[in-house]
């Protein structure tokens, strides 16, 4: 089963169970994913739709971010509730040492060397490891591996 169909008999399920909250960040996934199918004239596939996943949590942790800097704990509550929802439609992630070992045979791969070279090899290692990895670790693991 795709992933989209995943989702849209969540969404039923959601429906069905009565469950407002989560079905609320279903439909807001659903609606990314048309804009995207809108927007790109694309038909969406799982690649395509773990990368409107990953914004989407990624923009759900800054406002949750924000929210608990404002001493708003309702809201930021809300958001890491749409996170829970969110992460569910992620495979399952590599550690911080698979990632650490997969850039280092990246840069090896490269011949990088240096700070200088950290574009070439996120370029490549966003490539192979999006939807796998959270990329804030990637570039860690970057810096790390050009460093040393």
């Amino acid at each position: 089963m795709s992933l989209k169909q995943r989702i849209n008999d969540d969404m039923k399920a959601a429906m069905r169970a009565k469950e407002a909250e989560r079905l609320g960040t279903i439909r807001m996934l659903m609606a990314a994913m048309k804009q995207k199918e809108v927007d790109e004239r694309v038909e969406l596939d799982d690649t395509l739709i773990v990368a409107i996943v990953d914004k989407l949590i990624k923009q759900r942790k800054d406002a949750a971010q924000q929210y608990e800097a404002a001493a708003r704990a309702d809201l930021a509550d809300k958001e890491k509730a749409e996170i829970t929802v969110l992460e569910a439609y992620l495979p399952a992630r590599m550690g911080a040492d698979e990632i650490l070992a997969a850039v280092k045979a990246i840069v090896a791969e490269l011949g990088a060397s240096g700070p200088g070279d950290m574009g070439k090899v996120m370029g490549v290692a966003k490539q192979r490891l999006g939807g796998q990895a959270e990329m804030a670790q990637v570039s860690a693991a970057v810096k790390t591996a050009l460093a040393g």
